[in-house]
């Protein structure tokens, strides 16, 4: 079966730097409906596209078309005095602590680093900024129902509903903290495994590639 619109695709991948250092520890699998549904990024659905199980390719991300450009304006620095006593470099934070309450910032932001006095906060993805090279092999392919289309376009935004909308943004915010905490947890265990190469890893994009 070819993979076209509207059919579901599983693949194992690897995530690297340019400079071929692993970002991520080991392999992982990934299923999503292709289709431009938004769990993957447009470039690896068009090197997909028409194959079918066994195929093997590596696609080429620059920062434009991944994790976006890193953008300077998103960190933040605010008083230690907003934020728990127990505080620790990769935690991450909705909005950033202590803000004006005119202020409407619901983004998420990662402490990178804290004294006594001030926090620093980083609103960008972990990868953004960076080109990206994943391997990717095609494991599975097969026909998504209807019910199942109708779900994923709910998840792509595809609903004027406002509570829907309401939902649909806490659950991409969820998956945008799961991704910050996979990157978290992965640095964690770089520092614990250090030099074991079969255990390199880094910060990653979580479970969906986008």
């Amino acid at each position: 079966m070819q993979i076209n619109d509207d059919v579901w695709v599983t693949v194992r991948y690897r995530l690297f730097d340019v400079q071929g250092e692993p970002l991520e520890a080991g392999e992982r699998e990934l299923t999503f409906l292709q289709g431009g549904y938004g769990a993957v990024f447009p470039l690896i659905e068009e090197a997909l596209a028409g194959q079918t199980v066994g195929f093997r390719t590596t696609v080429h991300l620059e920062p434009e078309d991944g994790f976006g450009d890193y953008d300077a304006d998103l960190v933040r620095l605010a008083p230690r005095a907003d934020f728990p006593d127990e505080l620790e470099v990769g935690m991450t934070f909705e909005g950033v602590p202590g803000a004006r309450d005119d202020v409407e910032d619901d983004g998420l932001y990662t402490v990178t680093d804290f004294t006594d006095e001030a926090v620093v906060l980083d609103g960008n993805h972990p990868l953004a900024g960076m080109a990206l090279r994943f391997q990717l092999e095609v494991i599975d392919v097969r026909e998504a129902t209807q019910a199942e289309i109708e779900r994923e376009r709910e998840v792509a935004g595809g609903y004027d509903d406002p509570d829907l909308a309401e939902a649909l943004a806490e659950r991409r915010d969820a998956r945008r903290l799961e991704a910050h905490a996979d990157a978290a947890d992965e640095d964690d265990a770089d520092d614990d495994d250090a030099g074991d190469g079969a255990a390199s890893g880094g910060r990653g994009p979580g479970r969906r590639l986008h």
